[in-house]
């Protein structure tokens, strides 16, 4: 079965890094969409990042610049580097992935989910 099990979550100051890892089980990670929502209390989950099934890469505004999606096809594992990090980035991230090779923004089209991870950044 699909499962996605995340790590790296952690809390940093404002102007740190921190790298977020995806591994995927279940399926090649190179057949379908994956990407990163967050979701910060009381707001709604939006996606930060996507990468399709062909490599093409997306990035929500707030990330572009920053933050940036790789893939290890042999490790089966999704990555978001995260750097010059601020305070409004702290959020729960969620890896998730689509069995589509097309990549879209509605949270709704992804089936598959990770458990989380805690990113919180101090100013």
């Amino acid at each position: 079965r699909v499962q996605l099990v995340e790590s790296g979550g952690a809390s940093v100051q404002a102007g740190g890094s921190l790298r977020l890892s995806c591994a995927a089980y279940g399926y090649s990670v190179d057949n379908y969409c994956m990407g990163w929502f967050r979701q910060a209390p009381g707001k709604e989950r939006e996606g930060v990042a996507f990468i399709a099934s062909g490599g093409n890469t997306i990035y929500a505004d707030s990330a572009k610049g920053r933050f940036t999606l790789s893939r290890d096809n042999a490790k089966n594992t999704l990555y978001l580097q995260m750097n010059s990090l601020k305070s409004e980035d702290t959020a729960m991230y969620y890896c998730a992935a689509r069995a589509n090779a097309w990549c879209v923004w509605a949270d709704r089209e992804y089936g598959y989910w990770g458990q989380g991870s805690q990113v919180t950044v101090s100013s």
